[in-house]
């Protein structure tokens, strides 16, 4: 979903709380993951492959000059010749210590493994983050959740993952690193698409 596709749906969503929820849980990504230069870790359920959100946070992490918005994609079934960056499996989690950032997407309940393992992380220091459809046990382990239940009559938790992946590139004070990015030189030049024209009198 590119940016203009998000400022709409925006629109369409304003006067609810789905927004600002967004933006306040895109804040708590950036704060877990900026001060200590990356290690985010992201994974889905053994039925939810959240690698939609996966790339979404790759380019916002290029375009707003936060590298550290790159997550790996940590999956539960790894099959053998896959490229490395789709070949991190959940042993990977066994290593997450302070430092490290989990971020758990999940519209369903979570099996007991995966559960275990992000309460493992947690226990060695571990941020953990969790997008997900309500689940008690997960809301419990995170230090921050936004939860979809399911059947919300707004949107799903797919439509959520583009607001909270949109927000984090763009809730951060300009970050000066070379020269201007494209969004900057976008944003600048629909401000002068968008000006009113000067006034002859």
């Amino acid at each position: 979903m590119d940016a203009v596709r998000v400022a709409l749906l925006r629109e369409v969503l304003a006067g609810t709380q789905w927004p600002g929820a967004a933006r306040r849980f895109a804040g708590s990504l950036r704060r877990a993951v900026v001060p200590v230069g990356g290690g985010l870790l992201l994974v889905g359920t053994a039925q939810y492959e959240p690698w939609h959100l996966a790339a979404h946070l790759v380019d916002e992490a290029a375009w707003s000059g936060l590298p550290e918005l790159a997550p790996t994609l940590v999956r539960h079934r790894v099959l053998p010749g896959e490229p490395a960056h789709l070949s991190v499996g959940l042993s990977r989690l066994e290593a997450a210590r302070r430092g490290h950032t989990l971020l758990v997407v999940a519209p369903e309940r979570p099996g007991e493994g995966l559960l275990e393992r992000v309460h493992d992380a947690r226990r060695a220091g571990a941020t953990v983050l969790s997008l997900d459809g309500g689940d008690p046990d997960l809301g419990t382990l995170a230090h921050d959740a936004l939860s979809v239940p399911e059947g919300s009559a707004e949107l799903d938790l797919d439509t959520v993952q583009h607001l909270v992946s949109a927000a984090a590139g763009e809730n951060s004070l300009p970050v000066q690193r070379g020269p201007r990015g494209l969004r900057d030189r976008l944003a600048r030049l629909a401000d002068q698409l968008t000006a009113p024209p000067p006034s002859r009198w």
